[in-house]
Parts: structure tokens; sequence; C-alpha cells
């Protein structure tokens, strides 16, 4: 399996192959994480010479480990008893 990432702005497309076949497209905010349902065969994905192109992964997990580096961090603010 391996994964063609793109993040534009606030999406991030997918195109998966399987043994050179290919999976399909998925699209997705860059807030949310890929499933494998959200893959379809008539999307197109944009090119790899596109500036928005990341790279290959090997995985759907791997994929989604980088949406959740890529995420902003919000800070908690914690209410103590005194």
């Amino acid at each position: 399996m391996g994964f063609s990432l793109w993040i534009a702005g606030d999406v991030a497309w997918a195109q998966g192959t399987y043994e050179s076949r290919p999976l399909g497209t998925a699209v997705i905010s860059v807030t949310d994480m890929f499933k494998r349902r959200d893959f379809h065969s008539l999307r197109r994905a944009p090119s790899v010479f596109d500036p928005s192109y990341v790279g290959l992964f090997a995985s759907l997990g791997d994929l989604n480990a980088l949406l959740r580096k890529r995420r902003p961090r919000t800070l908690t603010v914690s209410h103590r008893r005194r």
C-alpha cells in the first residue's frame, strides 16, 4: 500500500494504491483523519508537481500521524479550587 498526500490550506487530499491498483482519492479537512471509506475511485487528485504535494506514505496511520502533528495545539485552562 502507498499513499500520496497534498495539503492545501484547510484541505488534505490523499490518493492510495495497493499493489499498483488505485484505491481512489479522498479529500478531508486537515483537522479530520483519513478513513478507508473516504476514498472514491472517480475523484482525481492534484498533480505531484502541485506545490501542495507533501510526499508518499506507507499507510493511513502514517498520514493521520502527520495530520495530528500539524494540528495547532490549544491551551487548556485549569481552574483550581482554593
